[in-house]
């Protein structure tokens, strides 16, 4: 008759559920497996009666998950934000309809608005970038340089 070592047996059951994140990530699964791991990895080094290697799973577990919930609510670094360097950008109109339309700044593409006391521009007119309001450029024209 074959024993099974409770200690491969979490190392086991930890791996595949490693395996299984793969093909649905996003799950959970993988905290849980790490708490298997370390689980068995407690049962190899100090050998522990079945209640107390579910206590330790279940410590284990809830460490992983918490650990997993706190970076997966990290904010995303946001792209269009003034940082990002899009704010005081020269860009040129490709086309507007009314205060919507695209500009071009550098080599993209973006949707922009006029800022609210910009009455209309024209096409190919140079612009420079006022503000950042989501993925839209708020955008006004530049100044013409004063010549001494």
């Amino acid at each position: 008759m074959i024993r099974w070592d409770p200690a491969l047996v979490w190392l086991a059951g930890g791996l595949a559920l490693l395996v299984l994140e793969v093909p649905a990530p996003g799950a959970f699964m993988m905290w849980l497996g790490l708490a298997a791991l370390g689980t068995g990895a407690v049962e190899l080094l100090h050998p522990l009666p079945f209640a107390a290697e579910v206590v330790v799973f279940a410590v284990l577990a809830a460490v992983s998950i918490a650990i997993g919930l706190r970076l997966r609510h990290r904010r995303p670094r946001k792209v269009n934000t003034p940082e990002s360097g899009l704010v005081g950008r020269s860009a040129r109109v490709l086309e507007f309809h009314g205060r919507d339309g695209r500009v071009r700044v550098g080599d993209s593409d973006w949707p922009a608005r006029l800022a609210a006391d910009v009455a209309g521009v024209a096409v190919d007119q140079r612009l420079r970038v006022a503000a950042v309001d989501g993925t839209v450029l708020v955008v006004r024209p530049e100044e013409a340089p004063t010549g001494r």
